[in-house]
């Protein structure tokens, strides 16, 4: 269905279906903008105004329907309240798949006392009352930044694989917790073969949600990038490891 945004955002359940349906679009913009998946693996969709391609299961294409599978493992996670991070990692097939050469973090929190707005921003206060206009302005926001982003990093190579790890609020998590199309993973560590740089995409708050977006990638990648999208505060850093272990700090 289009990505409709609802008029109200007064319950978890609404909160849940609009992070889930961004989700759901941030995944599909990066795969179809990084060229990973044919034409064929995706629908067309509007969301507002702006015109979106949706990963859907595509019966030529195994991959696009795993990665739908991955998805729908996520959302029994985040409607749980267990999911804390989806780390949506790009690696070539002659490399090991803990040698990555991109990743995409989203990360997530949820509230219980209404509005949180503190993640990471220093300047909101948590008691602020987020409107579904701010929901709505943060999330076009968000999808616009990625369509920038993607079109200005150079290509990948030509063919690449994808792995999916899940990390789970531990304290909240059952241990043998494992969601539809997933299982525990052996070596939780993910590693970069050559210099790579992180960048702060955005985030959506909702009175029950927030959603947050990094995207690690190989600096050579970045040097096309015109330095204008990295202003307001976001900046390109190198980082010697993109690791994704369970104890990592939130930040």
């Amino acid at each position: 269905s289009a990505v409709v945004f609802p008029k109200t955002i007064a319950t978890e359940q609404q909160s849940l279906m609009l992070v889930k349906r961004l989700l759901a679009v941030a995944v599909s913009c990066i795969t179809y903008l990084r060229g990973i998946f044919p034409e064929s693996a995706y629908g067309t969709r509007y969301m507002d105004d702006v015109c979106v391609k949706i990963l859907r299961e595509d019966k030529n294409c195994p991959g696009s329907t795993q990665l739908v599978k991955w998805m729908l493992g996520c959302y029994d996670a985040l409607q749980k309240k267990y999911l804390r991070q989806i780390v949506l990692a790009v690696y070539t097939p002659t490399e090991d798949p803990q040698t990555v050469t991109e990743c995409y973090h989203f990360k997530f929190k949820y509230t219980h006392n209404g509005p949180l707005l503190d993640f990471g921003s220093k300047d909101k206060k948590s008691d602020s009352t987020i409107t579904c206009a701010d929901t709505k302005k943060a999330s076009i926001l968000l999808i616009r930044k990625i369509f920038i982003l993607m079109q200005n990093l150079s290509p990948l190579p030509n063919d690449v694989c994808l792995t999916m790890k899940l990390l789970y609020y531990d304290e909240v998590t059952p241990p043998d917790y494992q969601p539809p199309g997933f299982k525990e993973a052996s070596d939780e560590g993910l590693l970069f073969k050559e210099e790579p740089m992180y960048l702060n995409v955005g985030e959506v708050p909702t009175p029950f949600h927030m959603l947050k977006l990094k995207i690690t990638t190989e600096k050579q990648r970045m040097e096309n990038v015109d330095k204008s999208i990295l202003k307001q505060g976001e900046t390109a850093e190198p980082l010697q490891v993109c690791g994704v272990n369970r104890d990592d700090p939130e930040e």
